[in-house]
């Protein structure tokens, strides 16, 4: 079972920004994936259950995070992209040092 419980779960659903700074966050399952918040909100019927019962079954949510700099990261169960606070594929301070 995990130390990550359904009140966490829930509070966490209800904040899909951390304040100050507006930076976006993401789920992360027991498996190591990525879940958007709109994926754990369609899910919840079955996030909840694996939460308090501690069930193997790729809903298992172990923790809620920001996403910092990965432009890459996507949703395991939609597959869409999930925002990430900088994007540093577009950062133009890397292609000015490298002219420099």
């Amino acid at each position: 079972m995990t130390n990550y419980t359904l009140q966490q779960f829930s509070k966490d659903l209800d904040e899909p920004y951390v304040w100050p700074g507006g930076y976006p966050r993401f789920f992360i399952t027991n498996d190591g994936e990525a879940l958007s918040f709109a994926a754990a909100r369609e899910n919840r019927h079955l996030i909840e259950p694996s939460i308090s019962e501690g069930y193997d079954d790729g809903w298992l949510i172990v923790g809620c995070e920001i996403n910092w700099e990965d432009a890459n990261l996507t949703c395991a169960d939609t597959g869409k992209p999930i925002e990430s606070a900088y994007d540093v594929t577009n950062d133009d301070s890397i292609v000015e040092e490298s002219r420099g």
